[in-house]
């Protein structure tokens, strides 16, 4: 079995002492690939340079994250463009909208949105996004660009869901799910979800999947794909094929077990 973490933020400080043995630990619970997630210039840099220090297991995204949006201006810009151009950057993101904590004034937001789906268009890279309470201005910016990418930590309603697979896009679920206190509401929305738009993620470290405390790291995106084999009734051998599948089709991943 070949699992994709598609996105992991491994350039995490709660990371810096021990992750040679998390990437070894992600190896044995069956994960084949980690793509890094990039939150900001310097952030992405960092993430990139993981990447490219183990190439056959990591890749990773380039992008500023909403909440770093204030930040956004032409020399994030001109970072951001320069990292797309190494084989191991392999989307644009984590970019979106979060109107939940607007830690960026959201003005600043939808520019850095707007500006970052742009550099997509013109790289022909995939986007990963961020969307929290800001449904109604996210999908009115992505209905406006000629991208591809995937919903990151989806966490919404049915209309949500139905709207951003209108759209063409991936879903990618975390340990959310695993939460019967306010991730039970996926379950029975996976069906609507086609086979080859649905992806894994861990979100780490943050999202630990219940009942698990503490860090979450990579191995544990297996609790993440039992819950989510077990919602869908079907096997967790079958889910980890699509899943990585889709995966490889979307970011153009060559994974190997």
């Amino acid at each position: 079995m070949k699992l994709v973490d598609i996105g992991a933020n491994l350039a995490h400080k709660s990371f810096r002492d021990d992750l040679p043995a998390v990437l070894a630990r992600a190896r044995a619970g069956g994960v084949a690939h980690v793509i890094v997630t990039g939150t900001s210039a310097l952030g992405s840099r960092r993430a990139w340079e993981l990447a490219r220090g183990d190439r056959s297991f990591l890749s990773c995204t380039a992008g500023v994250h909403p909440h770093d949006a204030s930040r956004f201006g032409r020399d994030a810009e001109l970072a951001i463009r320069e990292l797309l151009r190494e084989p191991e950057v392999v989307a644009v993101g984590e970019c979106g909208l979060d109107y939940d904590r607007d830690f960026s004034p959201r003005d600043a937001q939808r520019r850095a949105f707007e500006a970052q789906l742009r550099i997509a268009e013109e790289t022909h890279k995939p986007v990963f996004l961020h969307e929290r309470a800001a449904h109604e201005d996210f999908l009115a910016i992505l209905r406006g660009a000629r991208v591809r990418g995937v919903v990151h930590c989806f966490t919404g309603d049915a209309a949500a869901l139905d709207a951003y697979l209108e759209l063409g896009m991936f879903i990618g679920i975390t340990g959310w799910i695993n939460d019967d206190r306010r991730g039970a509401h996926l379950r029975p929305l996976l069906a609507r979800i086609p086979r080859e738009r649905l992806m894994l993620e861990t979100d780490a470290p943050f999202l630990t999947p219940r009942p698990r405390k503490g860090r979450n790291e990579p191995a544990f995106l297996r609790d993440v794909l039992g819950v989510v084999a077990a919602s869908l009734g079907r096997t967790e051998q079958e889910v980890a094929a699509d899943t990585t599948k889709a995966a490889s089709d979307l970011f153009g991943l060559v994974t190997r077990g």
